[in-house]
């Protein structure tokens, strides 16, 4: 008997040992030329009920095909102007898949724009969406420094003016952000009198006239026009009565979006002025009621008080503001630090602190308070503690406070109280308590 894989030759034709052919695949009817008629219907025979017998044989109806609807004609291209003008939409995939389809099939055929889609599609790779679109408010005085540092101004700002002129840029970028809605939205002033806080409710409008109104001391005191013009008030000029008196103008309560251009214009008046008369009137007086500063420190005052304020409104209006830049800043916190030996004495003279202990004369080391401020802009301080004319020296130290910056100008604007003050504190409680009251004393309107 053959086994499975032997061939006998028996069961087809064919030699011995041949084995059979596989047959090749059959083709499809299709593919054997037209395909026949269909075959005629059925024909159906009926009977006829009436006769008894067969009715004639009725064939199917024959119900003819409909008619194919004519498919919609592909609309035109848009034109290449159109395109090109689509072609940062779609760098950013913020076209339609419509405009999408459109550009790409462009990009195959025009060069131009194609060299054109790439350089967008890598420059939208620079970008960071997690990152602040605000610019920075460092911006400005980083660009300034730069061209400065390769072409010097042939007529430079003073130093003892550049934090007044990179605050006064930060609020301006500030205000250019904001619509007459926010203008006119309400804001917390905030300062210290005596032993007690005080505030007082306004606008973002009231906030910068009465901005305007204190500049104008510095403005008159430069020969610059009175921005509160015949409405001044006569006699010995106090910058609350020169703010009430601008917040009684009928211009302020109408249209406070309008203070916005001669507050700007009225800054940079200040700076240009001060720019060309140079140091030669760094110790020009400037009035403020019952004391006054030399201009040097007065735009050093003014810096202080536009960042206080414009942290106010940001505040009001929620919105991110960043402090001095650490130069600025310390420049502040010195004037304030200088300051505080006058506002010690001026309290004793109201009842307020605690009577000197040893009469020292002007320019003798006397009892001290070192001050340490920490942090951005900080530094040390010797206070003189029993006369503003005694010389604070290290070895007469009798009290310690440390403060961080942002605290102690928080303390020097009346945001806080003394007693909330986050100070560290070591040596004479009155003179501690005393240095802190005088540092809140510091604020006002």
């Amino acid at each position: 008997m053959n086994g499975p894989d032997e061939w006998d030759g028996r069961e087809l034709p064919g030699g011995p040992g041949e084995r059979p052919r596989i047959p090749s695949p059959r083709t499809a009817a299709e593919d054997q030329g037209p395909l026949p008629d269909a075959p005629p219907a059925p024909v159906r025979e009926t009977v006829d009920d009436t006769a008894g017998g067969p009715r004639a044989p009725e064939a199917e109806p024959v119900t003819e095909p409909p008619a194919p609807l004519p498919l919609p004609l592909p609309a035109p291209a848009p034109p290449h102007r159109v395109l090109k003008s689509l072609l940062g939409a779609w760098a950013l995939s913020a076209c339609s898949a419509e405009e999408t389809t459109a550009v790409e099939a462009h990009l195959t055929d025009c060069a131009s724009c194609a060299d054109e889609a790439l350089r967008l599609r890598d420059a939208v790779g620079l970008l960071h969406p997690a990152d602040s679109l605000d610019l920075d408010p460092l911006l400005r005085s980083r660009v300034l420094e730069g061209c400065l540092g390769r072409r010097p101004a042939r007529i430079p700002v003073p130093e003892w003016a550049t934090p007044y002129d990179a605050e006064t840029a930060k609020l301006d970028a500030l205000l250019r952000d904001m619509g007459e809605a926010e203008w006119r939205a309400p804001v917390r002033l905030r300062w210290f009198e005596g032993e007690r806080p005080v505030e007082r409710e306004t606008t973002v409008g009231g906030v910068m006239g009465h901005l305007m109104a204190v500049d104008g001391l510095v403005a008159t005191a430069l020969g610059l026009p009175d921005p509160l013009g015949t409405a001044a008030p006569p006699g010995t000029p106090d910058p609350l009565i020169r703010t009430e008196t601008f917040w009684r103008t009928p211009d302020e309560e109408h249209s406070p979006l309008a203070l916005h251009a001669p507050w700007r214009d009225q800054s940079y008046a200040l700076i240009r002025q001060v720019s060309f008369a140079g140091d030669k009137v760094a110790e020009l007086a400037v009035p403020y009621g019952d004391f006054q500063l030399t201009l040097r420190d007065s735009f050093l005052d003014r810096a202080f008080e536009c960042w206080v304020h414009a942290g106010d409104i940001a505040e009001a209006v929620d919105y991110p503001y960043q402090p001095p830049a650490a130069g600025h800043l310390h420049r502040m916190v010195d004037l304030a630090a200088r300051l505080l030996p006058s506002a010690l004495a001026d309290r004793r003279r109201a009842g307020l602190a605690a009577p000197p202990q040893r009469l020292v004369e002007a320019g003798a080391p006397g009892r001290t308070l070192h001050l340490e401020v920490e942090g951005n802009g900080g530094g040390h301080w010797y206070i003189a503690l029993d006369s503003p004319a005694a010389l604070g020296t290290p070895d007469r130290t009798v009290a310690h406070i440390a403060l961080d910056s942002a605290e102690f100008c928080q303390l020097a604007a009346g945001h806080i109280s003394p007693e909330e003050a986050a100070a560290g504190q070591h040596g004479e409680r009155d003179a501690i308590r005393d240095v802190l009251f005088a540092t809140a004393s510091l604020s006002r309107l």
